[in-house]
């Protein structure tokens, strides 16, 4: 499971202030004019179209935006969230390069602790789908068309780019999906507990708080569950908060659909990376495809530990930066 979580430098600040058919014309001979007669017209008075009307939102959501709003403006005002990828003033090695992997890939963020979810990162074993991902997206009965033909449109292309990146077949499908993106604002997400629990039959109730308590320095969550107790993912659900301005939202979509897929930890050592919780990055950087290039190379095996795995990424980040350690 990940959550993105607000680091305290950023919390802190923020207390202070979210195909088209086309026809070929075809020529054809005019006939002979003929004189115009004028008719009166007739017509029957149409009813005016309905106007569209916004979602009704509570005063709680209401006031998450602007919440969020100012988060936004506040991370963009301490020049955070970059979305260039990283450049000169972020270089990296295969050396750096590797240990982030180990970091990111082989250790979990939380443990989970009675039926609830504590922040501890813990080594645990290489995690990454074994099968096709058939992702779908889900939006909350709040959340206006407008902002639905966005977002769906913002996912699909962001998972063309993960499959093309990682060499793992990633499909958008409201058929049988197993990666549930679900776009949700606070009031959606207080009935949600019924449809979480069809999505993921049996869902655990750690997992199921995490969700339905989602704190409000807790801006998106993904959490993915494994198959018959492997280390092989079967199944992952994705929430992000419909209060978010299109940033934070996108900033979101990046971080937990490529968490999801099986980087599930977060480094401060790895930049630049967007699986660091100081916000510098908002969106995937070069070194974060790399780290998906690595986490889908078949040189390794789902459901290795770190030490199996550490010779094996220090191979493979030698040849994708050049071995300038």
């Amino acid at each position: 499971m990940h959550q993105r979580q607000l680091g305290n430098r950023i919390a802190g600040a923020v207390a202070l202030a979210v195909l088209a058919a086309c026809s070929t014309p075809v020529e054809v001979a005019a006939p002979a004019p003929t004189p115009a007669i004028q008719r009166p017209v007739s017509r029957t008075p149409q009813p005016a179209p309905a106007p569209q009307t916004a979602p009704k939102i509570s005063a709680e959501s209401a006031v998450l935006k602007i919440y969020y709003r100012r988060l936004q403006n506040d991370l963009l005002t301490q020049g955070l969230l970059r979305g260039d990828g990283g450049g000169p003033d972020t270089p990296f090695t295969d050396t750096m390069l590797a240990r982030d992997f180990i970091r990111i890939a082989l250790y979990d963020e939380y443990v989970s602790d009675g039926d609830m979810l504590r922040a501890q990162a813990t080594e645990s074993r290489l995690r990454r789908w074994d099968q096709p991902v058939r992702m779908s997206v889900e939006f909350g009965p709040s959340i206006s068309e407008d902002r639905r033909t966005k977002d769906s449109a913002s996912v699909a292309a962001y998972a063309a780019r993960l499959s093309r990146v990682s060499g793992l077949s990633i499909s958008m499908t409201d058929t049988d999906p197993n990666y549930h993106v679900l776009f949700l604002s606070e009031d959606d997400r207080k009935g949600y507990e019924a449809r979480l629990k069809e999505i993921v039959p049996g869902i655990g109730g750690s997992s199921l708080r995490a969700i339905m308590n989602l704190p409000r320095d807790q801006l998106c969550i993904v959490i993915a569950f494994s198959a018959g107790g492997s280390s092989s993912y079967a199944k992952a659900v994705a929430v992000i908060r419909a209060e978010h301005p299109e940033l934070l939202t996108t900033s979101c979509i990046h971080e937990e659909l490529s968490q999801g897929l099986g980087l599930a930890n977060d480094s401060p050592q790895a930049r630049p990376s967007i699986f660091n919780d100081d916000e510098e990055f908002g969106l995937l950087t070069t070194h974060d495809e790399l780290l998906l290039k690595m986490l889908y190379d078949k040189r390794f095996t789902t459901g290795m530990s770190a030490m199996e795995a550490a010779p094996i990424a220090r191979e493979i980040a030698a040849e994708l930066v050049g071995g300038n350690s």
